[in-house]
């Protein structure tokens, strides 16, 4: 099994990124394609308008945002085992345009492949 990264798309793609992958719902600003150097945008899996403006990245609603984004996940296990599969030729990045690294979707989408049997 190959690693799976999560890293913010305003970094430098690298090499060891391996399949890149945009988990956002939104395109990020500043961002070109070129830059972006993606292998797929997933918006499907991100979190809904409704939750992620609910959410607004406040930290203290994190726990609680995290329970409802995994909900809205259980129609989206598909597209989740598909990334899991692919972790089995090379690396993944899911790349989100979040500003906090602690406090975001990408580290729930995580948590949640890489628990996938």
């Amino acid at each position: 099994m190959h690693k799976l990264n999560i890293k913010r798309i305003y970094e430098l793609a690298s090499k060891d990124d391996g399949i890149r992958i945009l988990v956002d719902r939104l395109w990020p600003r500043g961002i070109s394609k070129v830059r972006a150097q993606l292998d797929f945008w997933d918006k499907d899996i991100a979190p809904t308008p409704e939750l992620r403006i609910w959410f607004g990245h406040k930290s203290e609603r994190f726990k609680e945002f995290t329970q409802k984004y995994k909900e809205e996940l259980k129609q989206h296990y598909d597209e989740l085992y598909n990334i899991k599969k692919m972790l089995l030729k090379q690396n993944v990045t899911l790349l989100y345009a979040a500003k906090d690294p602690k406090v975001n979707h990408a580290i729930v989408l995580k948590e949640i492949i890489s628990n996938l049997k």
